[in-house]
This record gives structure tokens, C-alpha cells and sequence, in this order.
């Protein structure tokens, strides 16, 4: 079953400095090696074999519509009130049935053989997310900072890479919108569903595999995550030094 992808393309509250920076407005506008990143993403998403149609979210329709590629496989909606519920708003409709792909507009080194991995891993549950091990990472790009979780096993940071399979997804959508505030400390995240949890976390006498699952099953979801092997899959561009890092990449020079 061909899925249907959702570009995360909006703007948080106030002035994005990475777009500011680069005398723009809009983040997912943002030049990367001469290209807006949004368009870097979109094109990967409609090379991807997984994948049927691209639904863009974003504030800013005409702005971003501008810089993709005139492909009917291509449609928008208007994003607001926070990731998860623009998400919410739309997942399992007419225009975005069950089961759908969610990335980022600054994901701009996804590759098609990453989501096909990715996809590929995530049958049989109702949420699977993307992760890299910082062993991975720091493979190819020893200077990265990222933000780790560390549990038993390995130190994880987030591909930006979801799986959302049905209906039951919904609850991991909900409790999502009550957690984004805090997606960049670990700490706090993991807390949301129980100092017991967090305990083992810190104390690393838990997987992450493990942790996903003990926090699903308080939701009634079945979560797992997808460990990736593609350093290219932890960088994002939110900071000057990760568009940088991006130029390089692409470029041929890291």
C-alpha cells in the first residue's frame, strides 16, 4: 500500500532566526546549496516508491506552493495550533487515509532509501518513529551536537521519520501535543509517562525499544522505534552550523 506523506512545512510562533538570518521569513524557504529545503524534501518524497501523494502543511500556502514542483501528487493544508493537531486534523481523511508518513521540510538529506528502510520496519504496530544511535551519527559527523536519550544500549536522537498506521495512532497524537514543549530535554519527555520510567532511563536499565513500549501501552498503542543505519537521517537544519553541515553533505565536501 502506496502511503500518504505529510511535509511538515509551518512555523512555530515567532521569528524563526535560522530564516531571519538568511533574510527570509520562512524557515522551509531557506536556501540550501541554492535550493529551498522544502523543495529539497518534497522532490525526495515523490522519488520514493512508498509513497502516493504528498500533503503539505504549512501556514503560508502560496509562499511555499511557489517552490515545488507543479505534480498533481502534490496538495495542501493549512497547518496551525501546534504539530500534532494540524496532523490530527487531517490524518485518516479523505485526504490523508491510514497509513500515513510524516517528515520535516528541514529534513534536507533524507534520501528515498532511507523511508524505504524505515517503512519497511514498520508493520505489525500502530506508531513507529525514527531513531539514529550516536555511534551512527558520529561515524560520519564526529562534531554533531544533537540532543541524545540515553538508555540501555545506545544513546538515541530522533530521525524525524513517523509512521502513523490507524485510527489507535490517534492517542499518540494526542498525548504528542501535550509533550512538544519539551521535545528537546529528555528528561521531560520521558517523565510524562511516570517517574518509575524515567528512573530506569537514567539509571539505563531500560532500551529505548523497552521504554517505547511500556509508555504505549499506558496509551493503549502499540509504538516502536526504527533504528536507522543512515547517519544522513539525524540531521535536520535548525541551526546555522546544521545548514552549514547540509552545504557540506551536498557539496561532496563532508
Amino acid at each position: 500500500m502506496r502511503r500518504t506523506a505529510l511535509l511538515l512545512a509551518g512555523s512555530r510562533p515567532g521569528i524563526d532566526r535560522l530564516a531571519a538570518m538568511r533574510g527570509g521569513r520562512l524557515k522551509a524557504l531557506v536556501p540550501v546549496a541554492g535550493r529551498p529545503m522544502v523543495a529539497r524534501v518534497a522532490e525526495t518524497l515523490l522519488s520514493c516508491p512508498e509513497i502516493g501523494r504528498v500533503r503539505v502543511l504549512t501556514q503560508d500556502v502560496d509562499a511555499i506552493a511557489a517552490v515545488l514542483p507543479a505534480d498533481e501528487r502534490i496538495s495542501f493544508a493549512i497547518s496551525g495550533g501546534g504539530i500534532s493537531n494540524s496532523i490530527a486534523a487531517i490524518a485518516g481523511g479523505p485526504d490523508a487515509p491510514w497509513p500515513i508518513f510524516v517528515t520535516t521540510a528541514d529534513h534536507v538529506l533524507l534520501r528515498p532509501e532511507t523511508i524505504s528502510t524505515f517503512l519497511s520496519a514498520t508493520a505489525g504496530v500502530d506508531v513507529a518513529v525514527g531513531v539514529v544511535e550516536r555511534k551512527v551519527v558520529q561515524s560520519r559527523f564526529p562534531d554533531s551536537k544533537r540532543t541524545w536519550l540515553r538508555f540501555r544500549g545506545g544513546q538515541w536522537t530522533g530521525a524525524n521519520l513517523f509512521a502513523f498506521n490507524g485510527v489507535a495512532a490517534r492517542e499518540a497524537l494526542a498525548i504528542w501535543s501535550e509533550i512538544e514543549a519539551d521535545r528537546k530535554k529528555g528528561w521531560k519527555l520521558i517523565l510524562r509517562f511516570g517517574p518509575m520510567l524515567l528512573l530506569r532511563a537514567l539509571t539505563r536499565t531500560i532500551t529505548l525499544e523497552g521504554a517505547l513500549d511500556k509508555a504505549g501501552r499506558k496509551l493503549g498503542v502499540r509504538v516502536k522505534p526504527v533504528a536507522l543505519s543512515d547517519p544522513l537521517a539525524a540531521v535536520d537544519v535548525d541551526k546555522l552550523a546544521d545548514l552549514e553541515l547540509a552545504e557540506e553533505v551536498l557539496s561532496g565536501r563532508a
